[in-house]
This record gives C-alpha cells, sequence and structure tokens, in this order.
C-alpha cells in the first residue's frame, strides 16, 4: 500500500530522485526566503509559517510561489509579530539567567539550566504551531495546541531541537549556510506535524 501511495505522488516521467532533489531545493529557496521575511526581527514567527505552508504545497504537489508565500506571509504577521516579541522576551529573561549562572549567584546553575530548557521548548513549540498556522487561525491557540504536541511527541521535539541545533552550528561554521537551513528546519517542522496527525 506504501508503495502504491508513492507511485501516486509521483509525477509521470519524475523520478523520485529528481522530486527528492527539487524538493531539497525547494527547501533552500525557502530558507533564503524566510531570513528575507525575518528581517525586521520580530516577523520570524510569520516567516516560518509562511515558508511552511509553501513547502506543505510543494510536498502536495499543489502550485504555489513567492506571491502565495508573501500573501500567506502579510496574513500570518497580523498576530504574529506579537509572537515574535514573546520571543525576543523570552531570550533576554534566558540571557540574564545565563549571566546570573556567570556571576556565581546561589541557584543560578539550576536557573539557568531551566531557562534553556524552556527556551528550546518554547522554541519547538513555536515552530509547530508555524507548521500548523493557516489563515485565520489564532496564534494563541496553535501554540497551546503545539506546547502540548511538544511535550506528548518527544520524538518529533527531538527532531526539531536537532533541525535548530543545525541552524545555530551552521550559523557559526558560515552565515549563509544557515539562511539555506532554515527552509530544512521549515520542512521538517512541516513533517513532523503530518507524522504527528498520522498516528
Amino acid at each position: 500500500m506504501t508503495e502504491a501511495r508513492a507511485k501516486a505522488r509521483t509525477e509521470p516521467g519524475e523520478s523520485r530522485f529528481a522530486q527528492g532533489f527539487a524538493l531539497f531545493a525547494e527547501c533552500l529557496l525557502t530558507g533564503v526566503w524566510i531570513a528575507v521575511a525575518a528581517l525586521p526581527l520580530v516577523t520570524y514567527p510569520a516567516a516560518f509559517a509562511a515558508g511552511a505552508r509553501h513547502l506543505g504545497r510543494r510536498m502536495g504537489h499543489e502550485r504555489g510561489g513567492w506571491r502565495e508565500f508573501v500573501a500567506d506571509f502579510r496574513a500570518a504577521a497580523r498576530r504574529g509579530w506579537l509572537v515574535g516579541v514573546a520571543g525576543w522576551a523570552a531570550l533576554a529573561v534566558v540571557w540574564v539567567d545565563v549571566r546570573a549562572v556567570r556571576d556565581g549567584l546561589p541557584g543560578g546553575p539550576l536557573v539557568g539550566a531551566v531557562g534553556v530548557l524552556a527556551l528550546i521548548g518554547a522554541a519547538v513549540a513555536g515552530l509547530r504551531a508555524a507548521a500548523e498556522w493557516r489563515p485565520g487561525a489564532s496564534w494563541r491557540s496553535l501554540l497551546a495546541r503545539a506546547g502540548r504536541r511538544t511535550v506528548l511527541d518527544p520524538a518529533g521535539s527531538f527532531l526539531l531541537v536537532g533541525g535548530l541545533a543545525l541552524v545555530v552550528c551552521s550559523a557559526w561554521f558560515s552565515a549563509p549556510l544557515a539562511v539555506a537551513v532554515l527552509g530544512a528546519v521549515a520542512a521538517a517542522a512541516v513533517a513532523v506535524e503530518e507524522r504527528h496527525r498520522r498516528r
């Protein structure tokens, strides 16, 4: 049955290798789109939502390109910028926690570890919420459901943590490489959510 489903998804005259390579190239291009859309710094949730939606269309063999990405980005940014501000505020709190650890304050290591783990969990929940975003969806309800899935689906969450680690390592090695990897992380979020739906 799985083989029949895979054959149904393959377009006539196009090999699986060609489809996989085309999807990889689309991920790299989407990473650039996400990076450009996230330049205002508070729009990164909307950028990931638009990127995930674009890649979901691509995986579903639906048409869509830059115009659809921009339309999705505008719709997601209407309330998504508030999520971006909250993310930066959470990062600032964790930075203060890490400073407390470095200054040797009592209980600092525990507070710092909890803060870093909470920040990683929030980032994973944000990615999962972005992968589920649709026009008209409430970011608050998306994040609440994504938070539950982050805890209840640890395998998918660890996959996204690995994707985030890959972005950080790529940025450390070469910033342009990290830009391209953003699309792969968005694709991973779409795949994790699709896997969770089918369970």
